[in-house]
């Protein structure tokens, strides 16, 4: 008698088909179709989880730039008299800082322009 994978192969398309809820024509009802589109979308998810970090750490840099230009000093120099005063705070919370608590922010700022000089 001639076995066919019948439970078990459904069971699996059925999961991928599932993973492929919401995508448009072929991409949602072609099986072949819908393994090359997962798999593809895959790639970006992966590719794109790392991207995510640069960008974010791209936007902190862009509003401490700002908020330390607007105080009279370049971005690099910040960085630099953050280094010689030992304020070990990262460019997130900084930027946080800068844009939630502007007194707090001139604060680590005098900091820092204490320490350049």
């Amino acid at each position: 008698m001639r076995t066919t994978k019948g439970h078990a192969r459904n069971k699996a398309k059925k999961r991928i088909f599932k993973r492929a809820k919401g995508y448009w024509g072929g991409r949602r009802k072609l099986f072949r179709t819908v393994k090359e589109t997962l798999a593809r979308a895959g790639d970006f998810a992966r590719r794109d989880r790392r991207v995510k970090k640069r960008e974010f750490r791209k936007l902190w840099i862009i509003r401490l730039s700002a908020a330390v230009a607007e105080r009279g000093l370049r971005y690099s120099q910040f960085i630099n008299g953050l280094k010689k005063a030992n304020i070990i705070l990262d460019r997130k919370s900084l930027s946080e800082i800068a844009i939630a608590d502007p007194p707090a922010f001139d604060a680590v700022f005098k900091e820092v322009k204490a320490a350049l000089a």
